[in-house]
């Protein structure tokens, strides 16, 4: 008998997990393991829109955390009051109807490949992945600082993984699945702990996400000031050197939740060893050989560095990327995306001091116009119309995201500044099964609540989780082994979001 680490909890597919398997016998009730999952596999393939469901072969999410304002981004109000549209213009875009911000040049071509939901809403104004990109059903400051708060839901892309390795039987894939970039979240500033959000919460360390580390050098040096805190220092997200690459970061740079992953791999293997022997001639062992050499061969892979070497790419490709952090890491998730890859997640992470990236509650104009707008404008025209000449943007879900949007009112801080607002904000969506050229929902008069088509960021996940080939309800066991949905219930898949 092979017992493979941890506390007895029920699986989605109904059987005991202990971490992986308890494994007794190559039967359960008469059906095998593979044939368990099979059938799991053909029930899910049965929800929602069957032509929509598992268009989507990997996805790409671009998260920008501290979250970007709806009004100088997508959802310009140009007759609102100066206090509320503030200084910048609106241009038209590709899409017809469709104008973005005048610091997006480059994205407004490329508007007509996207759908853009503009009504997204929740009551939940605080920082953190967690409530955008988890089943989480409420948050609060202390989960947003906690990664290991027991309330939390694993993240979007290691359910992903979880449940991808489920439908293959438990086999491991050939390549990494689950990779985040550029470096392991929220670890270049030095004046807050880890946040939470990104991590496999109860699916356990072997699903938190493959972190990468940034390699290079800024190029662009800034002073930052925050109350009682300053950073001076090259800024990567405003420009990097040409030798910039990523590589898988090592186990002692990254939180004391990866070291997890690493550790039970290593758990793994001592005990495959010992009952190798037993199990070589049936489906489960087989299974767990190739987990084995996932173990110790998936992170050291040559195949997993070359992807991750943008070293590689031709200089026009990285300038169409733009040479920024941010950009760059666009394209690493693109390579990844081509060798194999099924979930890659960019994070525009703060960097020096908290409070930075896309939280703007002052300096809001000067920032966007100089820090963060020119960096997403060339990253995501880059990533759209490299992956549409590829011929992969049809098969690839593009999302950029954030947790919550900004207030209509500016407020009085230097150089204004727009603080958190939650009731409306705007998400984008590209290939993959959704559609081309859409706008769902809109705004009052000052982009401050939705007037047609209220969307819960619980319904994007269910939409994106059925895009992937994933039964959006399918049940997981949480850490006291009940069975807790990937969304709430309530969550429902999007059909204007649905090609």
């Amino acid at each position: 008998m092979l017992r493979v680490l941890g506390s007895s909890k029920q699986l989605c597919d109904g059987l005991t997990r202990r971490d992986l398997l308890q494994v007794g016998g190559s039967a359960f009730g008469g059906l095998s393991l593979g044939q368990m999952l099979e059938q799991q596999a053909r029930a899910s393939s049965s929800v929602g829109n069957e032509r929509s469901f598992g268009r989507a072969k990997n996805c790409i999410v671009l998260f920008l955390y501290g979250s970007p304002s709806q009004l100088e981004t997508f959802d310009m109000k140009p007759e609102a009051p100066l206090e509320i549209r503030g200084s910048m213009q609106p241009i038209a875009s590709s899409l017809p109807g469709l104008d973005v911000c005048e610091h997006l040049p480059q994205m407004s071509k490329i508007m007509d490949r996207t759908t853009v939901v503009r009504s997204v809403t929740h009551q939940y104004p605080l920082h953190g992945v967690a409530h955008a990109m988890t089943g989480v059903p409420i948050i609060d400051v202390a989960m947003e600082l906690n990664p290991r708060d027991p309330r939390h839901q694993p993240y979007f892309g290691s359910c992903v993984e979880y449940l991808d390795r489920q439908q293959r039987g438990g086999k491991p894939a050939e390549f990494v699945q689950n990779v985040a970039l550029p470096f392991p979240f929220s670890s270049k500033r030095s004046d807050q702990p880890f946040r939470a959000g990104p991590y496999a919460a109860y699916l356990g360390g072997a699903y938190h996400p493959l972190w990468t580390e940034f390699v290079g050098e800024g190029t662009v040096d800034i002073h930052k000031e925050r109350p009682g805190f300053s950073y001076t220092g090259p800024e990567p997200y405003l420009g990097c050197s040409r030798d910039s690459h990523f590589r898988l970061a090592a186990v002692e740079s990254q939180p004391e939740l990866t070291i997890d992953r690493m550790n039970l791999r290593r758990d793994l293997v001592s005990q495959f060893e010992s009952a190798r022997r037993h199990l070589d001639e049936t489906d489960i062992g087989q299974s767990l050989s190739q987990f084995q050499e996932m173990a110790y061969g998936l992170i050291s892979s040559p195949q997993v560095g070359e992807a991750l070497d943008i070293r590689t790419e031709d200089d026009a490709t990285r300038d169409m990327y733009g040479m920024t952090l941010f950009g760059q890491s666009c394209l690493a998730a693109r390579r990844l995306i081509e060798n194999g890859t099924k979930l890659v997640s960019v994070f525009w992470d703060e960097y020096g001091l908290a409070g930075d990236a896309w939280d703007t509650h002052f300096e809001h104009f000067p920032r966007m116009i100089d820090q963060l707008c020119p960096g997403l404008d060339k990253a995501m025209y880059g990533l759209i119309l490299d992956l549409e000449q590829r011929g992969l943007l049809d098969e690839t879900l593009v999302v950029l995201i954030s947790e919550h949007g900004r207030t209509p009112r500016i407020n009085g801080a230097k150089n204004g500044g727009r603080d958190h607002w939650s009731q409306a904000y705007s998400v984008l969506f590209a290939g993959g099964g959704t559609p081309r050229g859409n706008v769902i929902g809109a705004t009052d008069s000052i982009a401050g609540q939705p007037v047609d088509r209220p969307i819960s960021p619980k319904s994007l996940l269910a939409t994106m989780y059925h895009l992937l080939g994933i039964d959006p309800h399918t049940m997981l066991p949480d850490a006291d082994g009940r069975p807790t949905p990937l969304v709430p219930e309530s969550a429902s898949v999007i059909p204007e979001l649905l090609a």
